[in-house]
């Protein structure tokens, strides 16, 4: 990979009260490219995340973001797209609200009727194909309307990296595979890097094109193909793990702590 790597992550080592979560990491990503971030619950996947959005310091090594050293938080240029939680049904924002936080949260105190930020909003609404409710109080709408508000906001300054900490979790597979949609047409089209984090691989496999599987403390990255296999998972966890193929699907099956969605399949939506 070249110097215009959105993502660079080099000889990166993190401890969390005591326990390093890994070390030794090195990662580029390039523009336009999707990588997936696998591993069972508390090795370390979020806290990469928030490595490079500047909220966790390193032990060791170095995170560049955009061609820039990551010491500290607020990069608007970066993306970012949290995991699925329910607003509050009395929350007094309406969804065009949330999106608008992408756009002028950054000018605090000002007000936020400009014309061209409405029609910013407008623009983004339409995008990710909530403008039916963007109107409508937020607390009042469907897990996947709102975190399709989340998304709007996450791309409303077009980032050139876009983080994206387990985005489908908590939606049917309509929502799912439309939220995939909407963060693989923004990597597409505006040749932006993309990092996922995700506990089921199902809806993006399609998609991915390599995977950072992370367990207990070490590490593994490649294609889909050369890390989802038993030899290369056994390695990683030290114990047996398989991977099994049935129905066109890939499970995996005895990875130690491995969260219960680590099943694996091939016959996603390809929209």
């Amino acid at each position: 990979m070249n110097a215009a790597s959105p993502l660079r992550v080099r000889g990166a080592a993190l401890e969390r009260g005591g326990r390093e979560l890994w070390a030794g990491l090195d990662l580029e990503v390039a523009p336009g490219e999707l990588v997936a971030v696998l591993g069972p619950s508390g090795s370390g996947k979020t806290t990469l995340l928030r490595a490079i959005l500047g909220l966790e310091r390193l032990s060791a090594g170095s995170i560049e973001a955009l061609g820039t050293p990551v010491r500290r938080a607020g990069n608007r240029r970066i993306g970012y797209i949290p995991q699925q939680r329910p607003l509050p049904r009395e929350t007094p924002l309406r969804g065009r609200d949330i999106v608008g936080l992408g756009v002028d949260g950054h000018r605090l105190g000002l007000p936020l009727s400009r014309k061209k930020d409405r029609a910013r909003i407008d623009e983004l609404l339409a995008a990710v194909g909530a403008t039916e409710f963007g109107d409508r109080p937020v607390g009042l709408l469907s897990g996947g309307e709102q975190q399709r508000l989340r998304v709007g906001q996450a791309l409303a300054d077009d980032p050139a990296l876009l983080l994206c900490d387990e985005p489908l979790t908590s939606l049917d597979l309509a929502n799912q595979q439309a939220v995939v949609r909407l963060i693989d047409r923004h990597r597409r089209e505006r040749a932006a890097a993309v990092l996922l984090v995700t506990h089921d691989i199902n809806p993006v496999l399609s998609r991915v094109d390599r995977i950072l599987y992370i367990a207990h403390g070490r590490f593994t990255l490649g294609t889909p193909d050369e890390v989802l296999t038993t030899e290369t998972l056994s390695a990683l966890y030290g114990a047996p793990v398989y991977v099994v193929r049935a129905g066109g699907q890939l499970i995996v099956v005895g990875a130690p702590d491995a969260d219960e969605a680590h099943h694996h399949h091939h016959d996603e939506d390809h929209a």
